[in-house]
């Protein structure tokens, strides 16, 4: 996995949502900026979240991990899509001050902000990191409206056994909709069985190294 030895700065940033926080992992030479939130459960430790942001910076992307106001006041359950869309929208000044075209990403809830404020907020593109297209064992509450309505270039990274939506459950779409790339065994975290033919190591590879190509499709 390429890293790039970077010193990282933390600021804060308020919003109408209250105060959030971005990490910056700049990149020596940077051509974009991914801005990436955590989900409804976690923060910014996650483990995708921790290898884009170590990986990225050496292909020319600054990495922006955000964590939402709600993480930042110390709750434990993410409030309302619109809350959390209000959130984001105050942090879009901070993620354009760079001067660099802002790819708007997230895990999971974080994922599906992006989605809905991508077009609005003018970023160059989504990448949706285990997209919760339904509940677990609720197919039939499909939020693919959401993926589908993006209006910008979309990349999907999803475990192939995410039961909030395994690869073959998403929707067919023209392929200038989105792309998706599957994590073999991967759970909604990306976690592989330890009997898997992948290693875990190797499942944060394929992210990092997808993603990478990915941005140079962008600029």
């Amino acid at each position: 996995m390429t890293s790039e030895n970077t010193e990282t700065t933390t600021e804060t940033v308020d919003t109408d949502a209250g105060s959030a926080r971005i990490t910056w992992h700049p990149a020596k030479q940077p051509r974009l900026v991914l801005a990436a939130s955590h989900g409804a459960g976690g923060g910014i430790e996650a483990r995708d979240l921790r290898a884009l942001a170590a990986a990225l910076p050496a292909h020319g992307v600054t990495v922006a991990l955000v964590e939402q106001p709600w993480r930042v006041a110390g709750k434990r359950l993410a409030p309302a899509p619109k809350t959390l869309d209000a959130g984001w929208r105050g942090l879009w000044p901070a993620l354009r001050a760079p001067g660099l075209p802002v790819i708007s990403g997230g895990r999971s809830a974080g994922a599906r902000v992006a989605c809905r404020t991508a077009a609005e907020l003018g970023a160059c593109a989504v990448l949706a990191l285990s997209f919760p297209l339904h509940p677990p064992g609720r197919p039939e509450k499909s939020r693919a409206d959401e993926l589908l309505g993006a209006g910008v270039p979309t990349l999907v990274v999803q475990g192939g056994n995410d039961p909030f939506g395994r690869p073959e459950e998403f929707p067919e779409a023209p392929e200038e909709t989105y792309d998706l790339i599957e994590i073999p065994h991967g759970d909604h975290g990306f976690a592989v069985p330890k009997r898997a033919e992948i290693s875990q190591e190797g499942a944060l590879e394929l992210i990092t190294e997808g993603v990478a190509e990915w941005t140079r499709s962008l600029g």
